[in-house]
């Protein structure tokens, strides 16, 4: 596997230090994160598809970008890959009246399933999109457990619109899916959140899909807005701070969900993924370094099958919540990961509006919020 990394910034496209690609003909594959604004000018799309005539170039709107060992923001990171051993397929699917989230998933999987796939890597519209019947129709044909990793596309801290797309200039509504086939690729996968559960358990009363209206029969907007306290002014954006862990009937794992709207009328509250009735929630908050030792172990966990073999490619994809809650510290929870890989391994990634990863290994991906999920590559 050879890898070529490039960064625009302040309005110039330059080589960040990698190992380079010898013949940039034979890249499969690039990986495009950054600023909406700065994706969607056709200028950055044109001088990367100059640069690899022959690879699908995958774009992804962020809230952050990442890039060996930095957090950036208003730049674009693009990351060309070429295999040596491993085939790559990539299809994009609109959602609209014939397509919705889950039947997204569902065919996106079931047109790249096949006997030699390896992994899949899935990026999403961030708003449009609702996480978690995507990730349920992935997971509806994904009968041998094919790892399945990704995000979903972020737009700052402002929650209005966010950009993906495949070989044209991004734009809203789009799920890109990437599959991986071969026997030569190892991939390692990790996600933990670090934060902190708080106050009493309570039970999901009345919902529907991702809209909360009810806990433990009392207007859920309600409840939360006695926990935010001062932070009410700046809802929907401050509920990033005080996101609420669920645990869905049949399943004492615990996942995370972030509030993305606020819907005063309705007396509701909008969240990255579905919110079943009977699920129990509970209100958390942030630690800063537990989220940061967080990054850490999700870096861990990511390679612990790699028996000290060094990853060709690291992606991280974090939540904006942390980068919101970490500020001016934002930086360590990627220099955490660093401690784990060391300085040579080539770094890209995105702050998101949700993560997609499996729990554990063998097992079918899940949708998360405010976790740092690592996906770890290496061509044998």
């Amino acid at each position: 596997m050879e890898i070529q990394q490039h960064a625009y910034f302040n309005g110039t496209w330059s080589d960040i230090a990698s190992s380079g690609i010898k013949n940039k003909e034979k890249t499969n594959l690039v990986l495009v994160f950054g600023n909406a604004a700065l994706l969607t000018e056709q200028a950055n799309f044109d001088f990367l598809r100059s640069q690899y005539p022959g690879a699908d170039l995958v774009f992804a709107s962020t809230a952050g970008e990442i890039a060996q060992g930095h957090v950036l923001d208003n730049s674009i990171i693009a990351t060309a890959i070429a295999f040596d051993k491993t085939r790559t397929r990539a299809l994009s699917l609109a959602l609209g009246n014939d397509c919705n989230s889950y039947e997204a998933g569902q065919r996106l999987f079931g047109q790249l399933q096949s006997d030699d796939l390896c992994y899949m890597f899935v990026i999403s519209d961030g708003i449009k999109i609702n996480g978690s019947d995507l990730v349920s129709g992935l997971n509806s044909a994904n009968f041998n457990s094919i790892p399945i990793t990704g995000g979903l596309a972020g737009d700052e801290d402002k929650f209005k619109s966010t950009a993906t797309g495949l070989n044209c200039i991004p734009g809203e509504g789009n799920v890109v899916a990437i599959g991986f086939y071969g026997t030569s690729l190892l991939i390692g996968h990790g996600s933990i959140g670090g934060w902190d559960e708080f106050g009493y358990e309570r039970t999901i009363t009345r919902s529907h899909k991702n809209v909360l209206y009810q806990i433990d029969g009392k207007s859920a907007l309600s409840l939360y807005k006695e926990y935010l306290g001062d932070y009410v002014k700046e809802l929907p954006g401050s509920a990033l701070l005080f996101p609420l862990s669920i645990k869905n009937v049949g399943n004492d794992m615990p996942l995370v969900r972030t509030i993305l709207a606020v819907n005063e009328e309705e007396d509701s509250m909008t969240f990255a993924g579905n919110m079943p009735e009977g699920s129990k929630v509970r209100l958390m908050k942030g630690n800063f370094g537990k989220l940061i030792q967080a990054a850490n172990e999700a870096s861990e966990i990511s390679v612990a099958k790699f028996n000290d073999v060094e990853p060709d490619l690291v992606i991280l994809i974090s939540c904006v919540g942390r980068k919101i809650i970490l500020q001016n510290r934002i930086d360590e929870e990627v220099e955490a990961t660093g401690e784990v890989f060391g300085p040579n391994v080539n770094v890209a990634g995105f702050y998101s509006y949700g993560e997609i990863t499996p729990l554990k290994p063998d097992t079918k991906c899940e949708l998360h919020n405010q976790t740092m999920t690592i996906t770890t590559f290496k061509e044998l």
